[in-house]
């Protein structure tokens, strides 16, 4: 009977979307990219010791459609489904953790630490966008967390509620999301005891913003605001408290003649915990934010060359007062992505949360970045139409150098650095739509990969690592 109504469903699947697609205009984007990578010493072992090192290498690969559906005019809906997302001779599990949300099951319902591979289409996104007399609507799962540059962004698929509208050159914007529903996650809600429950909302999770964006000549910029109700621990036994976090967002970007610049700030503020009262007694003293991010970039085109340089801060927390917390939520973001090892999440997606660490440190810098300082110098040339070489040097420390807290005793890492990187990489366009890439980085690690060293104990040794890595990548 399950397989009977399993093959109804999809006749009916087919027949919707043949009915929907004669009906409608329908425009197919998507990508595929395969991505090969040799990485000599992720753990940053010290080879001069006598200890074993180890290296990697591995292919992976996405596959990607966004089909545009256009209903009628003003009304459009899109949906976009990833496909074949693994490792390339990975038969069981697919090695990255962004798809998590996804969860599997094992036949006893406790959900896999690991998930399966995608080998068949999985939807992210659908939503439908209409046209009104007051703006523009868009309704479904869409792309969340990306806001001015890249700094700080994410491209996450959420369902959200947003509007648009134009107020001559301004483009005013206001958006929902809903990033957990508690009312039907479980297995249902606490039994009844006939005492009225503590916290309203239960632990539902959502977030509101409101944005305004320039478009002018040569110019674009525009400011955030977005709170976030983030109530996980609401329903805690212990300590129960919510999380309501603001931020304040502004950027801009520039062309002027040959230079183009871009910047973007973070300012968070808020309660990491506002804990509630038990019986009219407040169980701890509330933790309050106030942390910061900033982003600047310059390019200079100098003919077919160019030169340039970045700078990106998110603030660390030193853990010396519980009651406050100075840690940046949002750090740098996933699409920041200035070296290939050190700010590479690629990396971490594709070894499965490992990243580089070292064995003592076990520090991983390789996903959002938070509490990081960067500093980056690039220079690049473009010797033909379809050929570009650049390369880059980074630098990178932390912030602050707190590792954790036990009592009142914080330990600290040995250092701030995280290290120095080079980098070079060529990409060449085959066609208009298909391009391939090579590139080497060699990083120089610093000693916060240490970690912490004891009084009396003999300082640990890291040394450096390496990648080679190519890319072909088609959009259509």
């Amino acid at each position: 009977m399950k397989k009977f109504l399993v093959v109804l469903l999809s006749l009916g699947l087919i027949v919707a979307f043949g009915a929907t697609a004669s009906a409608a205009d329908v425009k197919f984007g998507g990508s595929y990219y395969v991505v090969g990578v040799y990485e000599n010493n992720p753990n940053l072992t010290p080879s001069e010791l006598g200890y074993q090192t180890y290296s990697r290498s591995f292919f992976y690969q996405r596959v990607r459609l966004q089909p545009v559906f256009a209903i009628a005019d003003g009304l459009t809906f899109t949906a976009r489904m990833d496909a074949l997302e693994k490792q390339w001779g990975n038969t069981n599990y697919k090695g990255g953790v962004d798809d998590l949300t996804s969860s599997r099951r094992d036949q006893t319902g406790v959900i896999a630490q690991s998930q399966k591979i995608q080998e068949s289409l999985e939807f992210e996104r659908a939503y439908v966008t209409f046209m009104t007399g007051i703006g523009v609507f868009q309704v479904g799962y869409q792309n969340v967390d990306d806001w001015g540059t890249d700094f700080s962004d994410y491209s996450n698929s959420r369902p959200r509620i947003a509007f648009q509208t134009k107020a001559g050159p301004v483009t005013i914007a206001f958006a929902y999301e809903k990033l957990y529903e508690t009312d039907t996650a479980g297995a249902g809600g606490p039994a009844y005891t006939g005492v009225a429950p503590t916290y309203a909302g239960g632990s539902n999770n959502d977030t509101y913003a409101i944005s305004g964006t320039y478009n002018g000549k040569g110019i674009e910029a525009g400011l955030l605001y977005k709170y976030y109700a983030l109530n996980w621990n609401a329903a805690a036994a212990a300590n129960p408290y919510k999380t309501q976090r603001n931020l304040l967002s502004p950027y801009v970007k520039a062309t002027f003649g040959p230079v183009y610049i871009e910047g973007e700030l973070a300012y968070w503020f808020g309660k990491s915990a506002a804990y509630e009262t038990v019986t009219g007694v407040a169980t701890k003293e509330d933790v309050k934010l106030q942390a910061y991010g900033a982003y600047l970039k310059g390019k200079f085109n100098i003919g077919p060359a160019y030169v340039g340089a970045l700078f990106a801060y998110s603030s660390g927390n030193d853990l010396s007062d519980d009651t406050k917390d100075t840690k940046n939520p949002g750090g740098c973001g996933t699409n920041f992505a200035p070296a290939l090892i050190l700010m590479n999440d690629a990396l971490n997606t594709w070894t499965n949360g490992v990243g580089i660490r070292s064995t003592t440190g076990t520090t991983n810098v390789t996903t959002s970045k938070y509490n990081v300082i960067v500093y980056n110098m690039f220079a690049g040339i473009n010797p033909t139409p379809k050929l570009n070489v650049e390369a880059g040097l980074t630098y990178a420390m932390v912030d602050k150098k707190a590792l954790n807290k036990v009592g009142t005793v914080v330990t600290e890492a040995d250092s701030d650095k995280l290290g120095t990187e080079f980098d070079v990489k060529a990409t060449y366009k085959i066609y208009d739509n298909l391009s391939y890439m090579v590139g080497a980085g060699y990083l120089w690690a610093g000693d916060y990969f240490k970690g912490n060293t004891p009084v009396g104990a003999v300082a640990a040794k890291i040394d450096n690592d390496y990648i080679l890595l190519n890319q072909l990548t088609l959009s259509f």
